[in-house]
């Protein structure tokens, strides 16, 4: 089965998915080795790895390392090409449909695109939008893009519909890392009511409440990093994935 197959598969299994974001520049490669090896015991579906720049680490021995740890997916979510490593087991392709920097549409693509075919890693084609969380993100700064106003939804629906329309397998919307707010219910509902792609849900989300609400919205998929780069946090994990899984969730 491959990696797309996986995560649609544990959503209809078990009424959406969890995926844990780790970040090389923020989190140190012991950590994410320990992350990556709890990951399936706390019913994380798969593993992100990505950030906006690569400061301190090495991408590279990153991955190679989680893949060391890891029984669940890894996925690469790539801030530019280089950010692509032969050990993981898929990437989001993404296009940056909200902004219009073109580095961040197609070139950064155009550059990853022989990469991805000599390590032969599988594509995950990801309409990714970047939505406004009241917050300077990273993602913004290194995209040098406007986002997507929040009390904006036909905005947001215009653009997943287009992504869809172009043969894109995913959306992806996100507040970005370091948002104050996370993407809000009323455009999640409408951009899942609008087009037929799952969506992926991410940024400013720090409580299993949020998860929740993201899911029973229509998010298909809700991915937090930031909160669990924090190790008091981890315990809260399970709670988290519970949120992400309706259908297995036990009332007690």
């Amino acid at each position: 089965m491959n990696v797309f197959d996986h995560l649609i598969g544990a959503r209809e299994k078990k009424g959406g998915g969890f995926l844990l974001l780790l970040d090389p520049d923020r989190t140190p490669v012991e950590r994410m080795g320990f992350l990556a090896e709890k990951a399936a015991g706390y019913d994380v579906d798969a593993l992100l790895v990505g950030t906006s720049y690569v400061i301190e680490s090495d991408f590279h021995h990153a991955v190679k390392r989680i893949k060391e740890k890891a029984s669940v997916p890894i996925i690469i979510f790539p801030g530019v090409h280089s950010q692509i490593a032969p050990d993981a087991d898929a990437i989001l392709f993404t296009s940056l449909i909200s902004g219009r920097n073109p580095q961040y549409l197609i070139e950064e693509q155009v550059r990853g695109a022989p990469l991805v075919k000599q390590y032969n890693i599988e594509t995950i084609p990801t309409g990714y939008m970047l939505i406004d969380s009241r917050g300077y993100t990273s993602v913004q700064f290194a995209s040098r893009t406007f986002p997507i106003p929040s009390d904006k939804p036909d905005i947001a629906c215009a653009h997943a519909l287009a992504a869809q329309y172009l043969g894109m397998r995913m959306i992806f919307m996100e507040a970005g890392s370091g948002a104050i707010d996370s993407v809000p219910e009323t455009m999640i509902r409408q951009v899942a009511d609008y087009m037929e792609l799952p969506i992926m849900v991410g940024g400013g989300i720090n409580d299993p409440a949020q998860v929740e609400r993201k899911i029973l919205a229509g998010a298909s998929f809700v991915v937090v990093g930031n909160h669990f780069e924090n190790k008091e946090n981890f315990a809260r994990l399970r709670d988290f994935t519970r949120a992400a899984h309706p259908y297995q969730r036990v009332e007690v």
